[in-house]
């Protein structure tokens, strides 16, 4: 099903108990019950909202929203593709996840491939995002109970296994103790799945950008045990982390929990949880658009509070244009927008003149995939009133419509991956006269 579009109810009749689970629901309640949601912080995204849906009743039918990804219950599976990429081979999804997740080409992501097969790759190349993410934090660390049995007892007698163990008395005393400790049932998890997925054959090169924090995971394990994986797996399902400050490490065990449960090419089948992965389509648009402009514009980002700027002085009006340009002698504001041409107006026409205002630009442009080769639109600003009937066009302010094409037909992907490089580089052409000179430094 491609997102933003509407499916009657019919089309919906093999997947029963998977559309009854996520029809109707908000995002924020499926992320409580175990979907993973790009971006990580929803609240923050422009394109979804915490409170939006995946699938809401209309007219008999459902209506999709701006999210693409891979969901699951038990043995159905839905499939949420891009409206750009074609009804069939969504090859523009894949090309998007790819360029802005970095999937390793190692790992056979075939849109035509098992939908579980899809779904349990991604899990794997997830795994070292959650756990770069989750290690900012520093290990994970928690208190624990040991047991020791040795002459030096410091902490309750376990006087069963004391007189199990030691009779006739040898000088040893049985013992538990609470300490605090790295290693824990949930860095157990960690390394039982770093081991995994190390053991794929492209499990190192999958792991190649996380050597350290691996490094860190296996040192902090020394009580490590291969054969020990089901009763880990087991205390992680009773023991799931609920502090909001370790709420990284809370993903993290999650996504742990699905690859290690992962059984005959498939997850969840005979089980009623709901899994799944989710991206905004508008989110992924723009990061993917960024590879291509990084050197030309900057990139504020509200997700991740980096790039703030502000309307009026005072430190009011707070603000994140897409893509600020990098030549400050001729200042040029660009917004992306994952929708068609004849879409784009109204809010949108508000939302980047008033940038192109703050910043003195005389140019903006609307960054949008093109499937159906329409070519620029550029539209000059008037100026004048309708009562003074003096309303020309003016010739030094103006905002453009730049579409990058969206290859069709292709036979495969490798095909659609040279086509978009092509495509790109006319796409980037209209920018390079744009100078990269940095900004001037403030006087404070």
């Amino acid at each position: 099903m491609p997102d933003n579009s509407y499916r009657k109810q019919e089309a919906f009749s093999e997947i029963p108990h998977l559309t009854d689970k996520i029809a109707d629901k908000t995002l924020k309640q499926l992320e409580r019950e175990g979907i993973f949601v790009f971006p990580e912080n929803v609240e923050d995204a422009e394109g979804i909202t915490r409170e939006q849906m995946i699938l809401q009743s209309a007219n008999g039918g459902y209506k999709s929203s701006n999210v693409m990804g891979y969901l699951g219950y038990g043995d159905e599976r839905l499939t949420i593709v891009s409206r750009f990429g074609g009804q069939e081979d969504d090859f523009f999804f894949q090309y998007l996840l790819d360029t802005v997740m970095n999937v390793p080409n190692l790992v056979n992501l075939d849109t035509d491939a098992d939908q579980d097969k899809q779904l349990f790759n991604f899990l794997l190349f997830l795994f070292p995002r959650f756990l770069k993410t989750a290690m900012r934090k520093g290990l994970f660390k928690q208190y624990i109970w040991r047991s020791y049995n040795d002459g030096h007892a410091n902490g309750s007698i376990d006087v069963a296994r004391h007189i199990e163990k030691n009779t006739p008395f040898t000088g040893r005393v049985a013992y538990s103790r609470r300490e605090f400790s790295y290693d824990n049932c949930l860095s157990e998890l960690v390394r039982h799945t770093i081991e995994y997925i190390q053991g794929k054959p492209y499990g190192h090169r999958l792991m190649a950008g996380i050597k350290d924090e691996v490094r860190l995971v296996r040192e902090a394990t020394a009580g490590y045990e291969p054969y020990a994986r089901g009763r880990i797996i087991e205390q992680n399902k009773k023991n799931t982390v609920r502090h909001a400050y370790f709420h990284e490490y809370r993903a993290l065990q999650r996504l742990c929990l699905l690859i290690l449960q992962y059984r005959n090419e498939q997850i969840g089948v005979d089980s009623n949880q709901i899994y799944g992965i989710l991206f905004d389509g508008a989110w992924l648009w723009e990061e993917y658009l960024n590879t291509l402009l990084e050197d030309v514009f900057y990139h504020p980002m509200n997700k991740a509070g980096k790039g703030a700027q502000r309307l009026f002085s005072g430190h009011s009006g707070l603000i994140y244009p897409d893509f600020i340009s990098r030549d400050y002698t001729r200042r040029v504001i660009a917004d992306a927008k994952y929708k068609a041409q004849r879409a784009i107006g109204n809010k949108d026409y508000l939302q980047v003149l008033a940038y192109m205002f703050r910043f003195d630009a005389q140019t903006g442009y609307y960054l949008y995939p093109d499937v159906e080769g329409t070519g620029d639109l550029q539209l000059w600003l008037n100026r004048g009133s309708t009562y003074e009937s003096d309303v020309i066009r003016r010739d030094d302010i103006s905002v453009i419509k730049h579409g990058l094409r969206i290859p069709t037909g292709a036979a495969d992907y490798a095909q659609f991956v040279r086509m978009m490089k092509v495509h790109e580089d006319e796409f980037t052409k209209v920018f390079s006269e744009i100078s990269t000179s940095p900004a001037p430094r403030s006087a404070s």
